[in-house]
């Protein structure tokens, strides 16, 4: 087994060098797409979010040389059987099934000295294929069913690796979704995403960081009926970059920007 940097060494970087990785503008607009290949890069959007592990360096960086930023989607709160290092997570830290995706189970997010050595792997090579930064799913754990006796400080620990980890290696890094903890995390997070916050209504409290200049980017899906003209009006006032898609994040868009 490979033996990790000791977690006492996790210290949180200075002010002075938080400028050392991207941060988004907070009026920035975003796609995600993570099914329905090949990648549709037609989108007109300042941010691209998709698959650490199903897109080459060289998309990257065609969509770079388009003048966007590129996110690379990390799933740092469950474990899938179809990833190329799923052998690495040590049974232990495998919990519950995710109800609904199938192949996916819960990780025991209190067992850091564990899970360090697989994210860590896994944010070197978004760093290698020069992604800017990470979008990290499944860090609200502690409010699921995952077996294992997790509270919000297992959470708010872990969370705040996760992004010191990722400034560590120059990369952004978003909130998904734990609005519940944003006072906690502001500091350590350069932006939001949300699902579904409009429909079930708790997008004001991503406000926070509107108000520190960071965006939000809000999806809102098919399968509950959204529509833009129900939601579009309210993100514009609550100064959110929302977005429709349908569930499985395939190349279909429509913004409240168009």
């Amino acid at each position: 087994m490979l033996f990790a940097r000791p977690l006492s060494q996790r210290a949180f970087l200075p002010i002075a060098q938080r400028n050392a990785w991207w941060q988004p503008a907070v009026n920035s607009t975003m796609q995600l797409q993570f099914s329905g290949m090949p990648l549709d890069l037609s989108h007109a959007v300042t941010v691209y979010d998709v698959d650490l592990f199903d897109t080459s360096s060289a998309t990257v960086s065609q969509l770079q040389s388009q003048g966007r930023r590129v996110v690379c989607y990390i799933n740092v709160g469950a474990w899938e059987d179809w990833r190329a290092d799923a052998n690495a997570f040590p049974s232990s830290v495998l919990g519950n099934d995710y109800e609904g995706w199938p192949g996916e189970k819960w990780l025991d997010i209190r067992q850091i000295e564990l899970l360090a050595p697989i994210m860590r792997a896994r944010m070197d090579e978004c760093k290698s294929k020069g992604f800017d930064g990470i979008e990290p799913d499944n860090i609200n754990g502690y409010q699921n069913p995952t077996g294992f006796s997790l509270n919000a400080n297992d959470q708010l620990a872990y969370n705040r690796w996760l992004a010191n980890e990722a400034h560590s290696r120059g990369l952004s890094i978003g909130l998904k979704n734990d609005s519940e903890q944003v006072d906690e995390l502001l500091a350590y997070y350069d932006w939001a995403l949300t699902e579904d916050c409009f429909d079930q209504g708790w997008c004001g409290e991503l406000s926070p960081f509107i108000a520190a200049g960071k965006p939000v980017f809000a999806i809102e899906y098919t399968d509950t009926g959204a529509q833009t003209s129900q939601f579009c009006p309210q993100a514009r006032q609550l100064g959110i970059n929302a977005m429709l898609k349908h569930r499985e994040l395939d190349a279909y868009r429509v913004g409240c920007e168009q």
